[in-house]
């Protein structure tokens, strides 16, 4: 979470764990710990020397649970002194296809996808770590765009997106308020807490595509019916067109009282602009 630096450094001496050494970070003032999640081994260092714990790292791409989340818990354990604070960055994934519902976080996971079973997973190990005395929150985010990271690679090809009455709703969160969202539950987050971090959009799919094309002088997607996606499309941007749901941000204001920099993509897109950027080619 890079762009969480410059107020993460502001307030604490900041250490990341990283593959490789990286002179850019060792000019923002923070440590760095050679080690990988993936490595057992080379966690050792980790242990006790935190007061606090932001988690971003995915699960891999593969297989079953979380192995990642449960060896950086395991080593964590190992020291006298737990991270008194820990804030993982989940997805909105874990609620699975909701039908166009609005979705507070009350809501059970249902995870339709192995990739976010995969994060229900990672989840259940840090509420367990959050029963033994560690203040766990976990922010839900959905998809994460900025003024470069944008999806307009997608746009450019032609990929199609479904017909108006067949599409779904699609959520969104900009990185800039989604760093300032971590900075302030490693601050005030709540215990053994889930935060939809979503800005107030309320976009089906195809219309967040189409507000792309039509703001960077690009032709609109075709729109295609839900049965000739199948054939047309990777299985990957299926599984996103195959799940519907509306967050309910309203506990991420109530509780974090976070103030939305960027509150619709409609800000987002006017910004980037603004910013004169040349987007990057993400995905959706």
């Amino acid at each position: 979470m890079r762009r969480a630096l410059p107020a993460l450094t502001r307030r604490w001496q900041v250490t990341a764990l990283v593959r490789t050494i990286d002179p850019a970070l060792r000019i923002q003032g923070v440590r760095q710990i050679r080690g990988d999640l993936d490595v057992p081994a080379s966690l050792r260092r980790l242990a006790g020397i935190a007061d606090a714990v932001l988690h971003s790292a995915p699960p891999p791409n593969e297989g079953e649970g979380d192995p990642r989340t449960r060896r950086l818990l395991a080593t964590l354990a190992r020291a006298r002194s737990l991270p008194r604070r820990l804030v993982y960055i989940s997805t909105s994934g874990v609620y699975g296809h909701c039908a166009g519902a609005v979705v507070p976080e009350s809501r059970p996971c249902r995870a339709s996808t192995a990739r976010a079973r995969r994060r229900v997973a990672a989840e259940s190990l840090l509420r367990a770590a959050g029963q033994r005395g560690q203040r766990v929150s976990i922010l839900r985010a959905p998809g994460i765009y900025a003024s470069d990271r944008l999806p307009l690679e997608r746009v450019r090809r032609g990929d199609p997106v479904l017909l108006a009455d067949e599409d779904s709703y699609t959520n969104h969160i900009h990185a800039e308020d989604l760093a300032a969202a971590c900075v302030i539950a490693l601050e005030r987050g709540g215990a053994n807490r889930c935060y939809n971090i979503n800005d107030d959009s309320a976009e089906r799919m195809g219309d967040w595509f189409d507000k792309l094309a039509d703001a960077f002088g690009l032709p609109r997607p075709p729109r295609v019916t839900r049965a000739e996606a199948q054939s047309r499309l990777s299985p990957m941007l299926l599984s996103f067109m195959n799940e519907s749901r509306r967050l309910d941000n309203t506990r991420m204001k109530r509780e974090l009282k976070l103030r939305l920099r960027y509150p619709t993509v409609d800000a987002g897109i006017a910004a980037a602009l603004q910013q004169g950027k040349s987007p990057c080619s993400c995905s959706g």
